[in-house]
C-alpha cells in the first residue's frame, strides 16, 4: 500500500528528498561515521519539526561503521558492528531493481519515521541483503566506508538509482528537489536524466538542463583528496556505455574519470558549503561553479543535556519550537548554569570511570576532545610542550583532557594519532590526567560535550570545513578553545563564547606557533577564569548558549534551506558574488 503522499502534505514547494550515504538517526542504528552522518539527521530531525516535506535515502549499513577497540597502548581494532533492521523498523513493500555490470541487483528498504514538533518524516534505508541477488552484492549494503573503489562504486549506484528508484514505487511523485548531502549521490542525477531522455529523440544538453532545476548540493569537502573518483572505465563496466555516454554529455567524465563532487556540482541548480569560510574555500577549488554558504547547525532538543533542557523549560519554554528564543537566557541568574553544569560534569565523570576506572577530579578544569581520529584535526597538538602542560597545571590549576574518536580502518596516520595521545597520557601522569574513551558515538559526545568545561578543537587550516562537535557543547554552555576555522570564525567571540587559537588568517599556521597560543590562551585566560573567577565563568556560559546556541542550530540553518535551495522562486535568485 502507497501511503507516503497521505504522510507529506506538500505545500507550493514540493518535497524534498534528502539523499546522504549516512545519517545518525540514533544510537541503536550504527549507520553513521562521524559530523556528516550527524548533521544529516538533524536536518531531517529540524525539517520534522517545521513540518515540512521531506523524505530521507540512505543506505542500511548492517555491519555498521565499525566497533572500535583500543589497547592499553592505543593500538585500535576494528570489528563489524552489526544490527538487524527487522528488530527495529519496518520493511516497506516495494523491491526495486538497479543493473551493475548488467546483472540485476535487488533492493529492498527499511523505513525509519523521523519524528518531530511539526509530524513526522520517512527515512528509507537501502538494502540489498536480498536471497534473489549473488552472494557478493548481498554485501553491497553491509559496511559504511568499505571495501575499495568497485565496492564504494557500486555502494553509490545503489544510493543513487537504487534511492529514485525505491521513491517512484513508493509514489512519492511530488518531489520538486533532490538534495545531495555530500557527492556520494551525484548518481540520482544519472536517474533523473535517463527519466528525461526516455525517448530516443530527446535532447540530451536540455534534459541536463531539466535536472539541474530538480538538485541542491550541499559540499562538505575542503581539499580534492576527500572527494570520491572512479576511473571511466570502472564506470563503464559497472553502468555500461549507454549511462556513460549521458554523463559524457554533462562533462560527468573529464580526464577520463567520474568526480562525484564535479557530477553533484554540474546537474545542480544551487550548491553550497557549510560555512563562510568553507564557501571560500570551495570556491577556491571549484572556480567555475557559483557557490553559497548555509552555515551547519546541530538539532538544539537533541544535544541539549538534560540538566539544561529543565532549565530551559523553566525560563525559555518556547525554544523547542523556535530555538531563537535561547538568546533569552542572558536573563537566568549565573548559578542556575553553574548548577545544570555541575550536574551534567558529575554524569559524565562517572561514565568515565566506569568505562576506564580512572576516576578524574571534579574540580580540576577539564577539557573535551571528541573528533573523528585523522591527521589534520591534530589531537595531538595540545601535547606539543608537555613540560609547558605540567607547568600550566601547577601553576594556575589542575587540568584534565577527556579524548574520544575513530580511526578509519585504513587511516594509519589517525590510527598512529591516537597511539600518541596515550604516550602523551603515560608521560603525564599524575601531573595531568589523560583519558581517551573508545566507542565513539552519539550518546557518548552528547555526554562529553555536555559534561566538559571548554571544549578543544585543533584543526589544521583550512580543513575543517564546519566541525559542529563545539556548536553541541555550545548548546550546554561550553565555551570553546578552538583554532579559527570552521564555524568557529562566526561563533568566536574572544572571551564572550571562548578564545581563539592562533590567528584568523585562512590559511595554514605553523603547529608550533598555534601551540603556544593554545598554552597561553590556556595559562592566561581560561584557566585563571574557571579556577579562580567561578561566577565570570558562569557567565560565560550564560553568553555562550544566548549567542552560539540560539543561532548555530538545525532550525536556522534548515529555514535557510528552505529560502535559499529549496523553493523554486527563491532558490532562482544568483547567488552573493
Amino acid at each position: 500500500m502507497n501511503e507516503p503522499d497521505v504522510e507529506l502534505p506538500a505545500p507550493q514547494a514540493g518535497v524534498v528528498a534528502y539523499f546522504s550515504m549516512e545519517i545518525a538517526l540514533e544510537s541503536g542504528i550504527p549507520t553513521y561515521s562521524g559530523g556528516l552522518g550527524v548533521l544529516a539527521g538533524d536536518t531531517l530531525r529540524a525539517a520534522a519539526d517545521i513540518g515540512y516535506p521531506m523524505v530521507g535515502v540512505t543506505l542500511a549499513h548492517r555491519k555498521g561503521y565499525f566497533r572500535q577497540t583500543l589497547d592499553d597502548r592505543g593500538g585500535q581494532t576494528e570489528a563489524a558492528d552489526p544490527w538487524d533492521p527487522a528488530g527495529l523498523l519496518e520493511q516497506v513493500p516495494p523491491t526495486v531493481t538497479v543493473r551493475i555490470e548488467g546483472r540485476p541487483v535487488r533492493v529492498r528498504a527499511w523505513r525509519y519515521w523521523v519524528e518531530g514538533l511539526g509530524g513526522r518524516l520517512p527515512v528509507y534505508l537501502l538494502d540489498t541483503n536480498v536471497p534473489d541477488n549473488f552472494p557478493f552484492d548481498r554485501t553491497l549494503t553491509d559496511c559504511l566506508y568499505g571495501g575499495d573503489d568497485y565496492y564504494r562504486l557500486c555502494q553509490e549506484v545503489v544510493l543513487g538509482l537504487g534511492g529514485v528508484a525505491l521513491l517512484r514505487a513508493l509514489n512519492h511523485r511530488r518531489i520538486t528537489t533532490y538534495h545531495m548531502n555530500e557527492g556520494h549521490s551525484a548518481l540520482l542525477s544519472l536517474a533523473l536524466l535517463r527519466e528525461e531522455t526516455a525517448l530516443p529523440t530527446d535532447n540530451v544538453a536540455q534534459a541536463w538542463g531539466r535536472v539541474r532545476r530538480q538538485c541542491v548540493f550541499t559540499t562538505h569537502t575542503p581539499v580534492p583528496a576527500g572527494q570520491d573518483r572512479f576511473p571511466e572505465r570502472l564506470v563503464r563496466q559497472l553502468l555500461g556505455d549507454a549511462d556513460a555516454t549521458l554523463l559524457l554529455a554533462a562533462d560527468g567524465l573529464p580526464d577520463g574519470e567520474l568526480n562525484m563532487t564535479g557530477l553533484a556540482l554540474t546537474c545542480s541548480r544551487y550548491v553550497n558549503g557549510v560555512a563562510l569560510r568553507h564557501e571560500e574555500v570551495s570556491r577556491g577549488l571549484f572556480p567555475d561553479y557559483p557557490i553559497n554558504a548555509i552555515t551547519n547547525g546541530v538539532h538544539a532538543a537533541t544535544w541539549a543535556a538534560d540538566p539544561f533542557r529543565r532549565l530551559y523549560d523553566r525560563h525559555v519554554p518556547e525554544w523547542r519550537r523556535d530555538n531563537l528564543y535561547l538568546r533569552y537566557v542572558v536573563d537566568v541568574p549565573q548559578e542556575e548554569f553553574a548548577a545544570a553544569h555541575a550536574e551534567c560534569k558529575q554524569l559524565m565523570l562517572s561514565e568515565v570511570e566506569r568505562r576506564t576506572r580512572v576516576r578524574l577530579d571534579v574540580n580540576a578544569l577539564t577539557l573535551g576532545f571528541a573528533r573523528r581520529a585523522t591527521g589534520y584535526k591534530r589531537a595531538d597538538l595540545v601535547f606539543n610542550d608537555l613540560d609547558r602542560l605540567r607547568r600550566i597545571a601547577d601553576a594556575v590549576g589542575p587540568l584534565q583532557i577527556v579524548f574520544a574518536g575513530k580511526a578509519h580502518p585504513r587511516d594509519e596516520a589517525g590510527k598512529a594519532l591516537i597511539r600518541r595521545v596515550y604516550e602523551a597520557a603515560a608521560a603525564l601522569r599524575g601531573r595531568v590526567a589523560v583519558v581517551y574513551l573508545d566507542g565513539h558515538d552519539m550518546g557518548l559526545v552528547k555526554l562529553l560535550c555536555s559534561g566538559v568545561d571548554v571544549w578543544l578543537n585543533t584543526p589544521q587550516k583550512p580543513h575543517e570545513a564546519s566541525g559542529t562537535s563545539g556548536m553541541k557543547a555550545a548548546l550546554n554552555g561550553v565555551p570553546s578553545l578552538s583554532v579559527l576555522d570552521g564555524w568557529w570564525v562566526e561563533g568566536w567571540v574572544e572571551g564572550v563564547t571562548g578564545w581563539a587559537v592562533g590567528d584568523d588568517s585562512p590559511t595554514s599556521t605553523a603547529s608550533a606557533a598555534e601551540a603556544e597560543s593554545l598554552y597561553a590562551k590556556l595559562e592566561q585566560a581560561v584557566a585563571p577564569l574557571y579556577h579562580s573567577r567561578p561566577v565570570e565563568f558562569a557567565r560565560l556560559m550564560r553568553s555562550t548558549i544566548a549567542l552560539n546556541g540560539s543561532f548555530f542550530n538545525a532550525q536556522r540553518m534548515f529555514v535557510q534551506y528552505i529560502g535559499n535551495a529549496y523553493i523554486p522562486q527563491l532558490a532562482a535568485r544568483p547567488v552573493r558574488a
